[in-house]
């Protein structure tokens, strides 16, 4: 579920804006007056939106836009002529005063913008540490001087290991590791 955070120089609007959306079927994380809340309430999410006045106590909306953690959409709610002033880049606008259906709308679509950077974030391969990766390679070496598998062979061999048992392949290459080490332990002990 996306994250919601509403941030208004006045707790009056910006608990407005929450029952708005929460009528509406949203949930919403967090009421703020001040960016450095807002900021704040953000660390127990990993994406979100942020919907923010123009102008709040200790900043503008454009200072809390460049603080917001990778994940983060803002939606800028603002008079018709602080919107023209706005450089708005990546931040999307609504004009004040506010029509339900248009906020109720826009939130929907920045929820789903959310949703596919979220399931595009998991899709994208994980870059491994050199630690990992040399792990990878001493278990796939073991694999191929101890069972006379190729480099591919056993590549395969380690990521069916890893899906077979719910485990990642650097885990696996662990276990392949290890089990060899105790090998070696045995026939030292014997």
């Amino acid at each position: 579920m996306t994250g919601i955070v509403v941030v208004f120089p006045r707790m009056e609007d910006a608990r407005g804006i929450r029952n708005l959306l929460v009528r509406s079927g949203f949930s919403v994380h967090a009421v703020c007056t001040t960016g450095g809340q807002a900021i704040s309430s953000l660390e127990d999410l990993n994406d979100g939106i942020v919907i923010s006045g123009y102008k709040l106590a200790d900043m503008m909306y454009l200072e809390l836009k460049e603080c917001l953690p990778k994940g983060f959409a803002m939606l800028l709610l603002a008079t018709r002529q602080h919107l023209a002033e706005c450089e708005t880049g990546d931040i999307t606008c609504l004009p004040m005063p506010l029509k339900v259906h248009e906020l109720v709308d826009t939130v929907r679509m920045l929820e789903r913008q959310c949703d596919r950077d979220r399931k595009r974030r998991r899709e994208e391969p994980r870059e491994r540490s050199p630690e990992e990766k040399e792990l990878i390679a001493r278990a796939k070496a073991l694999l191929m001087e101890k069972r006379s598998m190729t480099e591919i062979r056993a590549h395969k061999y380690l990521q069916k290991c890893s899906m077979d048992s719910g485990r990642s392949i650097v885990e696996s290459a662990q276990m392949i590791l290890m089990l060899q080490k105790d090998d070696r332990k045995g026939v030292k002990e014997e």
